[in-house]
């Protein structure tokens, strides 16, 4: 499965990511690299979280595209 992750940068420099899938299945670092590396461990976390649980895994339903602003 292939879930679509959003990365924010925050004012004081920090950085954050969320995957709109996964309620509540966010990270957060120093920097856009650290996130990146550190939300595929959240994903499966959170997952491995509802399986114990006995909990249904929601299925990737975002998909992604860009705009761009004139």
């Amino acid at each position: 499965m292939k879930y679509v992750y959003v990365i924010e940068k925050a004012e004081g420099g920090s950085v954050s990511a969320y995957v709109p899938d996964l309620p509540g299945c966010t990270t957060s670092g120093d920097s856009v690299n650290e996130v990146r590396r550190s939300i595929k461990d959240a994903v499966a976390s959170y997952i491995d979280s509802l399986r114990r649980h006995n909990e249904p895994v929601p299925p990737p339903n975002s998909t992604v595209d860009v705009v761009e602003a004139a």
